[in-house]
């Protein structure tokens, strides 16, 4: 996978984001309705912890006989009348696409909501050989008005609000529309009718696929999916080839775990179960269906340890609004198709690791919220440690990260250097504190303080108040003080024992 990276480095682009105040406030407001809706919906099932270890379990399993489930779905995709194709890159995919486009002598694209079209740019191929290409989802179809790219996986435009989006929709439309979202979506929706009916083909994306059926599963909210998929006479369906599941049954857990975590749904508006065109007794559907099977550097996680897991994805977004570094710059900054925490791991991994999306992974707390809300309990947290560990075991880390690393090394690897550091920090930041916050904008603290304050140091720290405590606590708890006071001796005794080295008990 070579994908096209937006300009400057992730840095550069957060600082536009964070000084961007419509934008900060719509993707807030919008990522702490959805996380709170997914709380809420988690709460409500009672056990969410067993789904979600079933989720994992399942989506492990599928990703280690991947090649088994996958043989199967073309098997019994094909006895249906798919037309099933492989592709082992973008370039190889967007080939395929317009073969069929030119073969129906298509003029015009109707889609549906798909993170594979975005990875693989089709909307600017098809517009390059003349066929009209029009996103039916109603974020799609905004940003595609604004000439942008989705900002999170789930809900495209969450980067705007319905003020900006009336004023799109109105330069659309060629009149006044009011920034009522009523009015907004009656005024698309009237026109999308007509794209329907024009279309020559319908493209969608592909949340499952079952292997035991042949069918591909298709998750939404507003109905115009289920449009893409039968008016047009051809369909063309992307598919990540790690969006296999094995059974129908299987399909019960993600029905129950991917809605929650999205969008603190029970249940999605519509889920449509497609296996194959149109039958002769049929009211509607494609009368003819291709399956775009995409690899485009996914294989190239299959029997890594250390990313394997990123396969289980499910897309569901949780990741992004859980993340507080997403949810203060939004989609855009991460400078590829995917965002947030998945994002900052997915984009390297699929391009290699390569060192122009490294930066990318150091945009993260490392709190692992991410994995809190990961309805299959991909450990991305980890993920992206892995990739800064590779970045510096290749010596790709700059001359200030490295001179930084090192003198924290010299200095917290002492004791006595860390007490008088601190002595010189007291004493030095009174210039500094206000209000018990440090203001400043100088050195290290200026990228900090743009947009927050640096806490003061501490009068004690909690060495230095131990002594206190430990005092206060004295024959409250004589059973654990005697406990502790045993597993102290027996391991300074180990130490002592291995010549001084570490001890891991």
């Amino acid at each position: 996978m070579s994908e096209h990276k937006a300009s400057g480095t992730v840095k550069e682009r957060s600082k536009v984001a964070l000084n961007n105040d419509f934008l900060r406030n719509a993707v807030k407001f919008t990522t702490e309705r959805l996380k709170n809706g997914k709380l809420a919906a988690a709460e409500e099932i009672g056990n969410w912890e067993e789904w979600r270890e079933r989720g994992r379990e399942i989506r492990l399993h599928t990703i280690a006989h991947l090649d088994y489930y996958l043989g199967k779905f073309v098997e019994n995709a094909r006895a249906q009348g798919v037309h099933v194709h492989f592709a082992a890159d973008a370039a190889d995919a967007v080939r395929l696409t317009m073969q069929i486009a030119e073969h129906k002598k298509a003029k015009s694209v109707v889609k549906s909501k798909s993170m594979v079209s975005e990875e693989l740019h089709i909307n600017h191929a098809l517009e390059s050989i003349g066929v009209e290409a029009i996103e039916t989802d109603l974020g799609e179809y905004i940003i595609q008005l604004a000439g942008e790219t989705p900002s999170h996986i789930i809900i495209p435009a969450i980067h705007k609000n319905r003020y900006q989006i009336a004023d799109l929709l109105s330069e659309d439309a060629g009149e006044k529309l009011e920034p009522d979202t009523g009015i907004l979506a009656g005024y698309v929706r009237r026109k999308l009718r007509e794209k329907f009916l024009e279309a020559d083909i319908g493209m969608t994306g592909c949340n499952f696929a079952i292997a035991e059926t042949g069918s591909i599963v298709l998750f939404e909210n507003e109905g115009n999916a289920r449009m893409v998929s039968t008016i047009p006479k051809t369909q063309i369906t992307f598919m990540g080839m790690e969006r296999i599941i094995p059974t129908l049954d299987d399909l019960e857990v993600m029905a129950t775990l991917l809605p929650r975590s999205a969008t603190g749904q029970k249940l999605t508006v519509y889920m449509s179960v497609i296996s194959g065109p149109q039958r002769e007794l049929d009211g509607d559907g494609a009368e003819e269906m291709h399956i775009i099977i995409l690899d485009n550097g996914r294989s190239l996680q299959l029997g890594d340890p250390q990313f394997q897991e990123l396969l289980n994805c499910i897309r569901c977004g949780a990741c992004l609004n859980a993340c507080p570094v997403y949810r203060h710059i939004g989609g855009h900054a991460y400078g590829g198709v995917y965002s947030g925490p998945i994002g900052a791991v997915l984009t390297p991994a699929l391009n290699k690791n390569v060192d122009q999306w490294d930066d990318i992974a150091s945009a993260s707390s490392l709190c692992g919220a991410c994995y809190e809300a990961c309805p299959v309990k991909i450990p991305l947290h980890d993920m992206l440690v892995y990739l800064r560990q590779r970045k510096v075991e290749r010596g790709s880390t700059d001359l200030g990260e490295k001179l930084g690393m090192k003198g924290f090394n010299f200095l917290m690897s002492d004791a006595k250097r860390v007490k008088a550091l601190i002595k010189v920090g007291r004493i030095g930041q009174k210039l500094l504190v206000r209000d018990g916050h440090i203001k400043a904008k100088v050195g290290p603290l200026k990228g900090w303080n743009s947009h927050r304050f640096a806490p003061s140091l501490a009068k004690k720290t909690f060495r230095e108040s131990w002594k206190d405590i430990e005092q206060g606590l004295e024959g409250t708890f004589p059973e654990l003080d005697a406990a502790m006071k045993s597993r102290m001796e027996k391991l300074v005794a180990d130490r002592k024992e291995g010549g001084g080295g570490h001890h891991h008990g």
